[in-house]
Parts: structure tokens; sequence; C-alpha cells
């Protein structure tokens, strides 16, 4: 591994460590009753509103067309993710100290698998969310119709205009992933250091 492969992995590991601390993702909902809209940001362990009272207000709307409220405690992804990114810092500063070509390209490998599968279960909770409905307990029902909100860019649903975005922590995560895949490049096209 060469020395700038290293440092790109050191800076890699510095912007993981800021999915502790910045949100993940973005949701926003715009309709003409909310004209300043509602929001909510995901972080690494739990689910906030962008203001005071968006996620109670977002699960007040749920009511009416039948969705689960969103509980922050009951997803277990919550609990389990600040160990994962624990695990990827911890892994990535081992390979930063193993100085080796092989640990770098396997954790690039892992790093965006884990990412991979991060969006992937992000889709497949927006899918459970949008598609379970109560429609015994829904006030307002549409048939055929489903709420899955978009895991990146906007959706139309009813009157409201979802989008969704990796917030500051997404995007460092994702810089962070590229950092490593740069790594690795670099490390490729020059030989090993003793």
């Amino acid at each position: 591994m060469t020395a700038r492969s290293r440092w790109l992995v050191l800076a890699a590991v510095a912007l993981l460590a800021t999915g502790y601390f910045l949100p993940l993702w973005r949701v926003d909902l715009i309709a003409p009753q909310y004209p300043e809209g509602l929001g909510m940001l995901i972080r690494i362990d739990g689910v906030d509103g962008l203001k005071p009272n968006d996620l109670q207000s977002i699960n007040g709307l749920n009511h009416y067309i039948g969705m689960k409220t969103i509980e922050p405690e009951s997803i277990p992804e919550l609990r389990f993710m600040p160990w994962i990114l624990a695990g990827l810092i911890v892994a990535g500063l081992a390979v930063a100290a193993l100085r080796r070509r092989v640990p770098l390209f396997l954790y690039g490998a892992l790093l965006i698998g884990v990412m991979g599968v991060g969006l992937w279960d992000y889709w497949r909770w927006g899918y459970d969310y949008g598609h379970d409905l109560d429609h015994e307990h829904a006030i307002i029902k549409i048939p055929g119709m489903s709420y899955s909100p978009p895991v990146i860019g906007r959706k139309k649903l009813l009157n409201f205009t979802a989008t969704s975005w990796p917030a500051a922590g997404g995007v460092a995560l994702a810089l962070a992933g590229g950092l490593v895949l740069w790594a690795s490049w670099t490390s490729r096209r020059r030989p090993e250091a003793a």
C-alpha cells in the first residue's frame, strides 16, 4: 500500500466517524396544507423530526391512510448500525496499520457492500412502511395506492411531494467509500512498499 493510499484510508475513517454526529438521511414532505413542509432526519441510532413536532405530525397523517407510526425504538437497524459503523472504523484503522494491498481491497469491498446493503434495507423498510397498510382502520382508502417514500429523489404521494436524499452524514459515508476506492486504485497501480 502506498503512503497516499494509507492517508486516503485514514481520511475515510475520519469521514465514517462523522456518522455518529451527523444525520445520515433526510426525508421532506411538502403539501399545500404544509407549505413550510414536514421532514425527518435519520441518524445512526434514531429518527428525529426536522422541526420539533414534525415526526409527531407525520405519524398523525400516516394514521389517516393506515400507515404504521414511525417509532425509532421499534426499528432494529437503529440498534445495530452504531456497532456496524464502529466495526468499519476499526477495520479501516487496521488496514491503514497493516499497509497491505489485499486487506485494502477487501476493506473496500466490505465498505461498499455494507453501504449497498444499507440502501437496500432502507428501500425494504420504506416498501413495507408504504405497502403494509391497515385498511380496516384507515380513514382515507384508495384501492391499489401505496405510499412508499423514494430512497433517493422525489415522488408524489397523494397531495404530498416526498423527497429523500442523503444528509451530511450520508454524504460523508459515500465520500469515505469513494476515498477507499481511490486508495485501492492508486495502490493497485504502484508496487507495494516493504
